[in-house]
């Protein structure tokens, strides 16, 4: 059991914390408390999220307690983890929105109906001030500068703002008030996660341990899948977009999407490493990954039907015999019936940022009714029946 919560866990603080907490649940007939925490930045999960997920799923078969802490109040602050500049909060609509969707993509990964739903503005909108004053006192600035980004920003003369500093702590006062016995997230969250371990101590509490997940790298194959840098495969995603992402990701990140996305026992896992190592044809390799993951996600027959468009649409038929989606002329028209190639393809294809778009063009992946077009500028006149070809899946037919 144990080296199986272990697997995949990229840190445990303390090293031996797990042993002894599952050692002290045993010895007290409970489970554990495991703390999750979120966020609702934006409504959409993705697989990068699914590999913490799948970790707590593991907590929770063995019958753990698991609290999924929304963020509701910390996400009006904004988390500045990995941020050069402060994060923009969000508003209590826009909270409230991308919490229920939050709630409802959880259910494809953990039982819900088993778990403890919580949302900390519950407890932190209570605080009065003088509390406030009450909980910052137990952190020193020098404690807060030693995470790197403030203490890169520090260095560099770049703003902090005060509320920022406040982030972790209450974040870290999330597991004071759970009192939970585990905090996960992924390794950019270790020390938000360390906070709290701390924080407990300083309340008299039996501190928490922290496991970490490795943070999955996106489609783009260089940066942690996210939203904000449109490279995710959403757990949401239709079978074919889902399907067709897979497909798309570059061929080093095949041990990885095989270890942390795919349900493949380890024997199986072993066999396709095996098989890379021999020198298969990496695309067969990624056509069992999009299966498995579509399987997980939808099921089977929308998994298969999957494969069937990707190998129809890109794999065999010419660029007419493509299947194109139909998109409404009057939704790219401007007055003067006449729009830059950029910006046409910035609305047709609205999963990917602009510089992405520019780049795809200037490099010659943009074709207008089968003539590849390089000039990100050049006017285009866009007209019932044009066919549109963007990058590798892009395909788009303007219609009445």
């Amino acid at each position: 059991m144990l080296h199986k919560l272990r697997e995949n866990v990229e840190i445990i603080l303390p090293e031996q914390g797990l042993q002894e907490k599952i050692q002290q649940a045993s010895d007290e007939n409970r489970p554990l408390t495991i703390k999750l925490g979120f966020d609702p930045t934006s409504a959409d999960l993705h697989l990068g999220h699914a590999v913490v997920l799948k970790k707590i799923r593991q907590f929770q078969d063995l019958g753990h307690h698991i609290v999924i802490v929304v963020g509701s109040f910390t996400a009006r602050i904004g988390d500045p983890t990995g941020k050069n500049k402060s994060r923009i909060p969000l508003t209590i609509d826009e909270v409230e929105h991308n919490a229920q969707t939050y709630i409802q993509q959880l259910s494809r990964i953990i039982d819900v109906q088993k778990a403890k739903v919580v949302f900390n503005s519950d407890w932190l909108d209570q605080l009065c001030f003088s509390d406030i004053i009450q909980i910052i006192s137990r952190v020193t600035v020098a404690q807060l500068l030693h995470r790197n980004d403030f203490n890169k920003r520090f260095t560099e003369n770049s703003p902090i703002s005060m509320h920022e500093l406040l982030y972790p702590i209450l974040q870290g006062y999330d597991s004071v008030h759970i009192s939970c016995d585990i905090e996960m997230g992924g390794t950019d969250q270790l020390f938000n996660c360390t906070m709290g371990r701390q924080l407990q101590e300083t309340y008299g509490k039996s501190p928490q341990i922290v496991l970490c997940m490795p943070l999955l790298k996106g489609t783009d194959g260089k940066e942690k899948m996210s939203k904000s840098l449109h490279n995710t495969i959403g757990l949401t995603d239709t079978p074919q977009d889902m399907y067709g992402k897979t497909m798309s990701i570059p061929d080093s990140l095949i041990p990885e999407f095989i270890r942390l996305t795919t349900d493949f026992t380890p024997d199986k896992q072993q066999a396709l490493f095996d098989r890379l190592a021999a020198g298969e044809n990496p695309m067969l390799i990624k056509k069992l990954i999009a299966m498995n993951l579509v399987t997980q996600y939808h099921d089977v027959a929308h998994a298969e039907k999957a494969q069937t468009f990707f190998e129809q649409q890109f794999q065999r038929k010419s660029f007419f015999e493509k299947h194109f989606k139909a998109v409404k002329s009057a939704s790219v028209l401007t007055e003067s019936n006449s729009i830059s190639l950029l910006d046409l393809c910035v609305k047709l294809q609205t999963d990917k940022s602009k510089s992405a778009i520019r780049r795809l063009i200037e490099g010659g992946a943009v074709e207008i009714d089968q003539r590849k077009h390089q000039n990100p500028e050049m006017c285009i006149s866009p007209t019932t029946g044009m066919k549109i070809r963007i990058g590798k899946q892009g395909y788009f037919e303007l219609v009445d």
